[in-house]
């Protein structure tokens, strides 16, 4: 980097620039990602789906690429240039989203959607690494906050552009627009942004007497890393072996088909790992990294699956249309997306003064409080019915359901910035990008898969006795991940303090 570049990184004018521009591009990664649920209805008319064939469209043809290329890419990330392998990604999703609009099938769309997840591995953890050595220790909460306002923006973009364009020009149009959007974005991402110094904004570190900085990275050993890929590879060699006998031997064991996918799956995270070994052994025996890890994936099973299926219950149960739906959950995601992410970063970042476990503990309370108001929010008409006869009007219940809807769609987000800026101190600075991508990968690969494909599966199952309100129980049963979820974190917070590096 030029000392021309490195000065004018120095400067907060253009370090909340290069932020600007890193929330456009996650918007526009979210916008990508979640333009699926708004075009729940066209899609399933369309191929004839199944709430779970969609489960399985949403989640897992996305997550399975997304989670699993994740974690080499950032370790190329933490070696070459964050903006490159940024820009690269945004264009190869983006260049997919657009592809989606013209799938003649069920298949062809769950490839593309494959495509997309391949891009958008390399746009997250790089994104956390930039934003850790852009702002010193003390703001990162908050700054990774304002990072994830790309969340809450890209949600209720592609809620409200891709239900306006399905609406007026069919849903093949949505994903073309918003296709060729992030292709003419990516270059301004290449142009203005410069990676800065890793670890320039860190607490300095003493040196050692004799005049040799302190290494940012641990010992060469592996041992632990490898260890862990090998089991995984052992995992996906055995499942590709009983695919096969599957296959060819007649073996009843299950759908070939699907046990191989889960087998190559397995290799895959493997190999990932593997080639992250070094990071992975510095964070694999944290107890803070799986507490941290696995209660955000326990959060996102709800957050990714509600937002992924509130749509089509709006549409639903609410009888809302294609059109009204667009604007009444994008307001819904972009207000309460919005102040809950602030909220949970600043208010854990003046927490963290008395402790680190402020961190993990504050979205904790906040997902206690939001499974309670999720079902509050979708039973509007029972609760002006005990104060208005009849439950009032439709005006009247969806305005109760939209304001009560803000307050845990705020708080369902609110983990974003202090839980993603705990796993920037796990590691050295060297090491963010992949530590992030690890993260990532448990989060995501449950989060998105799983929750995305529960809340579709469970509304298939129920709905014999449910009919067309199937969709509000499972979203029901949904809630219990919001209690496991907080239950991880608070034990985070216990261990954090004596895993946490400067």
């Amino acid at each position: 980097m030029t000392a021309q570049a490195e000065a004018r990184i120095e400067k907060p004018g253009y370090r909340y620039y290069v932020l600007a521009i890193l929330v456009l591009v996650y918007m526009l990664n979210f916008l990508d990602r979640q333009i699926i649920g708004i075009l729940a209805a066209p899609l399933k008319a369309e191929f004839g789906l199944s709430d779970s064939q969609f489960g399985l469209l949403g989640g897992i043809a996305f997550a399975s690429v997304y989670s699993t290329l994740a974690i080499p890419l950032a370790w190329l990330a933490d070696r070459y240039s964050r903006v490159w392998i940024m820009t690269g990604a945004l264009t190869v999703w983006s260049g997919f989203t657009a592809l989606c609009g013209v799938a003649g099938s069920f298949s062809q769309l769950f490839l593309f959607r494959m495509g997309v997840g391949v891009g958008e591995a390399g746009g997250v953890a790089p994104a956390y690494s930039l934003v850790a050595d852009y702002f010193p220790p003390h703001q990162r909460a908050r700054a990774l906050a304002v990072f994830a306002f790309g969340i809450p923006l890209g949600t209720a973009a592609g809620t409200l552009v891709g239900g306006v364009l399905a609406a007026q020009y069919g849903w093949r149009t949505a994903f073309i627009v918003v296709g060729l959007l992030g292709v003419l974005v990516a270059p301004v991402l290449r142009l203005t942004v410069r990676d800065p110094k890793r670890g320039a904004t860190d607490i300095a570190r003493p040196v050692p007497v004799e005049g040799a900085p302190i290494q940012a990275v641990p010992p060469a050993s592996a041992r632990v890393g490898l260890i862990a890929a090998r089991i995984m590879l052992g995992i996906g060699a055995g499942a590709l072996g009983l695919a096969a006998l599957a296959q060819f031997a007649g073996l009843a064991i299950g759908n070939p088909l699907v046990i191989a996918f889960a087998g190559g799956l397995a290799v895959v995270i493997g190999v990932s790992v593997w080639i992250a070994r070094i990071t992975a052994s510095r964070v694999i025996p944290k107890k803070s990294f799986w507490l941290l890890a696995l209660g955000a994936a326990s959060s996102s099973v709800c957050g990714y699956g509600v937002a992924g299926w509130l749509p089509l219950f709006f549409m639903r149960s609410f009888d809302l249309t294609l059109l009204q739906t667009s604007w009444y959950y994008a307001g819904i995601a972009l207000i309460g997306g919005t102040l809950g992410i602030w909220m949970g970063g600043a208010i854990a970042d003046k927490l963290a003064k008395r402790g680190k476990g402020a961190y993990p503990l504050t979205p904790a309370i906040a997902f206690l409080i939001s499974a309670p108001l999720f079902i509050a929010a979708m039973n509007s008409p029972w609760i002006i019915g005990l104060v208005l006869p009849g439950g009032g009007s439709q005006v009247q219940q969806l305005t109760l359901a939209f304001l009560i809807f803000l307050i845990p769609t705020g708080l369902n987000l609110a983990w974003l910035g202090p839980i993603t800026a705990s796993i920037q101190h796990l590691v050295p600075a060297a090491m963010r990008s992949t530590a992030s991508a690890l993260f990532l990968l448990i989060n995501n690969l449950l989060g998105i898969a799983v929750g995305f494909y529960y809340f579709g599966w469970m509304s298939d199952l129920l709905a014999p006795r449910f009919g067309d309100e199937s969709l509000r129980w499972a979203i029901y049963t949904g809630m219990g991940f919001y209690l496991l979820a907080s239950v991880l974190l608070i034990a985070a917070s216990r261990t954090l303090k004596r895993d946490w590096v400067d």
